[in-house]
């Protein structure tokens, strides 16, 4: 090693994290400070931290609502429409009138989600 040119060593360099946390190891500085370690990161610690910058994540957390709300209004419909047409089917198979049938079936949905609101 060319002498002059390289910076101290320090064998026991402390380090500090915000959480406080200290350990010593080797560095060219004495002291180092630091935001996260393996204490505190929730990489390690299992937990979930949710920083929020501007509103991000509840932006995020509407979208992902509007969008589970409307997978369950989707699934909902594909349901009563099924029910529908298995009524009317019946109706069908009996002789009676397949659009009767139906419609009391959409009926009854629908004076359900009244009762809801």
């Amino acid at each position: 090693m060319k002498p002059g040119i390289h910076p101290k060593y320090y064998p026991n360099a402390r380090v500090i994290c915000s959480c406080g946390n200290t350990w010593t190891t080797g560095s060219t500085v004495p002291e180092i400070r630091t935001d996260v370690c393996s204490a505190c990161h929730p990489f390690y610690t299992g937990e979930q931290r949710i920083v929020d910058t501007a509103g991000q994540v509840e932006r995020f957390m509407k979208r992902l609502e509007r969008r589970q709300s409307a997978l369950a209004r989707r699934q909902l419909e594909a349901r009563i429409r099924q029910e529908a047409e298995e009524a009317a089917r019946k109706a069908r198979a009996r002789g009676d009138d397949p659009e009767k049938a139906a419609a009391e079936v959409l009926a009854k949905y629908e004076q359900e989600q009244g009762e809801e609101a």
